[in-house]
């Protein structure tokens, strides 16, 4: 059975977390679909946003991260698509609500604001939480519905 694939992409601000993070995926039972940056060199965080909401779209990956310097950036051009629900969090609480509440598909980090070993325990966070549903559910669906007004 092929493990599940995460699409990640990063600035250059982000370059360094996203590949320590990559690293541990196959130990949490998930694939990597790397779209970027390659290096440090600086970049322009909107054009990775978009590749990585291009790749859910297409059915590419499953789930995404995505890391820029601070997280802001990078999270507020991938909540531009209608269909990417991605969460700025900076600590495992963060992660795991915003699977069991809103669904994200999308994690955000802040390479330059978030360690390296919380880091590590909001990607494990994201990929084990399901969604809880629920009464969950209906707001999820509004943010969809958002997205097409």
């Amino acid at each position: 059975m092929p493990l599940p694939i995460l699409a990640l992409a990063s600035d250059h601000g982000g370059f360094e977390m996203k590949a320590l993070l990559a690293a541990d995926l196959p130990l949490l039972g998930w694939a990597a679909l790397d779209l970027g940056t390659s290096g440090p060199g600086s970049v322009d965080y909107p054009d990775f946003a978009l590749a990585l909401a291009q790749a859910l779209k297409e059915g590419r990956a499953e789930r995404g991260l995505l890391v820029c310097g601070t997280g802001i950036g990078i999270s507020i051009a991938a909540n531009r698509h209608a269909h990417i629900r991605a969460a700025l969090v900076h600590d495992a609480f963060g992660a795991r609500m915003c699977r069991e509440h809103n669904d994200a598909n999308v994690l955000v980090l802040g390479g330059r604001t978030t360690g390296p070993e919380i880091a590590r325990d909001c990607l494990r966070l994201f990929l084990e939480t399901p969604f809880e549903g629920g009464r969950h559910a209906r707001r999820v669906a509004m943010l969809g519905d958002l997205g097409e007004k």
